[in-house]
C-alpha cells in the first residue's frame, strides 16, 4: 500500500470516529431537549439537527474508502456506547454490572472490527 492511500485510510477512520461522536451529540441533544421547554428546547433541537447532518455527512465521506459493513457497525457502536455512557454519567441512568460489562464488550467489538478491517 502506498503512503498516500494509507494516509487517506487513516483520515477516513478519523472521520468515521468523528461521525460516531456526532451521533452521540445528537442523542445527547435529544435527551436535553426532552428535559427542556420553550426556547431552550428549540436550541437543543437545533443542536440535534446540526449534529445529525454532520454525523451523516462524515459517515458518507468515511464510507468512500472504508468497507460499508465495518464503517456502519463502528459508527453505530460508537453511537450506542457513547450514548449509553452519557445516559449513565449525565442523565443518571442505572449503571449495573451487566450493563457496564456489555458496554465494555461493545467497545471491545468496535476496536476488534477496526483491527480486522481489510487494509487494501
Amino acid at each position: 500500500m502506498s503512503f498516500p492511500i494509507l494516509h487517506q485510510k487513516r483520515m477516513h477512520w478519523f472521520l468515521l470516529i468523528l461521525a460516531g461522536l456526532f451521533e452521540v451529540a445528537f442523542a445527547f441533544c435529544l435527551g436535553k431537549a426532552r428535559l427542556s421547554s420553550g426556547n431552550e428546547m428549540w436550541l437543543w433541537y437545533t443542536g440535534f439537527a446540526i449534529s445529525l447532518i454532520l454525523s451523516m455527512s462524515l459517515l458518507i465521506k468515511a464510507t468512500q474508502m472504508l468497507p460499508i459493513g465495518t464503517a456502519y457497525a463502528v459508527w453505530t457502536g460508537i453511537g450506542a456506547a457513547g450514548t449509553a455512557l452519557l445516559g449513565i454519567i449525565v442523565f443518571k441512568e442505572p449503571a449495573g454490572f451487566l450493563r457496564v460489562f456489555f458496554l465494555v464488550m461493545l467497545i471491545a467489538s468496535i476496536v476488534g472490527l477496526k483491527a480486522v478491517s481489510p487494509h487494501h
